[in-house]
C-alpha cells in the first residue's frame, strides 16, 4: 500500500498524470489533472485500489480528500471512477451537501443519480468534518504553526480554545505552546 508519492509532473491527460519518481512513470488518476504544471514537483497522496482485473492508483492533493474517497468508495454502490469527479472543486461543499441531505447536489456529478446519491448521505452523514469547519478565520494561523510543528489536531483543538485571540500572533503561539506543553 501506498502513501504518498512525491515526483515530477511529466505528463497528463484529461483523468489522470503521469508522475516521475526515481526514473519510474506512474499512471495516476485525478479529478483535475488540469491543475498540476508540467515539471512541476508535486506532493500526491495515493490511493492503490486492486481487484482481479484491475490495478490502479488514485491521487490527491490532500490527506484529507484520500480519507473522503475511502469513506466514498465503502459506501454501497460507489467505486473509485465514479468517486474520483467529486473531488474537481471543493470538498467542503460536498461535505455541507451530504449533512443538509442535498440530494440534488450530489446528482450534478458524473455517474451519480437520485438512489446513489441517497445512499451516500445515508452512509456519511454526520461523519464527515473538514479540518477548516474544525477552526476559525482568525485561528488557522495558528492552527498551521502549531500543525507544522508535529501536534495533533484534537490537542490543537483543546488549546486554541483557551488561547486569547486579541493578542498578536506571536503571543498566540507561545500561549498555545505553554497549554500543550503541560
Amino acid at each position: 500500500m501506498y502513501s504518498y508519492i512525491i515526483g515530477t509532473v511529466t505528463g497528463y491527460d484529461k483523468n489522470c498524470i503521469i508522475l516521475e519518481n526515481n526514473n519510474i512513470g506512474y499512471l495516476i488518476n485525478v479529478a483535475n489533472s488540469y491543475s498540476f504544471k508540467l515539471n512541476e514537483i508535486v506532493k500526491v497522496y495515493l490511493y492503490n485500489y486492486v481487484r482481479e482485473d484491475e490495478n490502479s492508483l488514485y491521487g490527491f492533493k490532500t490527506l484529507e480528500e484520500k480519507d473522503f474517497f475511502i469513506k466514498l468508495i465503502n459506501v454501497k454502490g460507489i467505486g473509485p471512477k465514479m468517486a474520483i469527479p467529486l473531488f474537481a472543486g471543493d470538498i467542503s461543499k460536498i461535505y455541507e451537501a451530504i449533512n443538509a441531505d442535498n440530494v440534488t447536489f450530489l446528482t450534478k456529478f458524473p455517474k451519480i443519480g437520485d438512489k446513489v446519491a441517497k445512499q451516500i448521505i445515508l452512509d456519511l452523514k454526520g461523519k464527515l468534518t473538514s479540518q477548516v469547519d474544525l477552526f476559525t478565520n482568525d485561528s488557522k494561523e495558528l492552527v498551521e504553526v502549531l500543525e507544522s510543528l508535529g501536534y495533533k489536531t484534537v490537542d490543537i483543538k483543546k488549546a486554541i480554545s483557551n488561547v486569547d485571540s486579541s493578542k498578536s500572533i506571536e503571543e498566540q503561539i507561545k500561549e498555545a505552546l505553554k497549554l500543550l506543553g503541560k
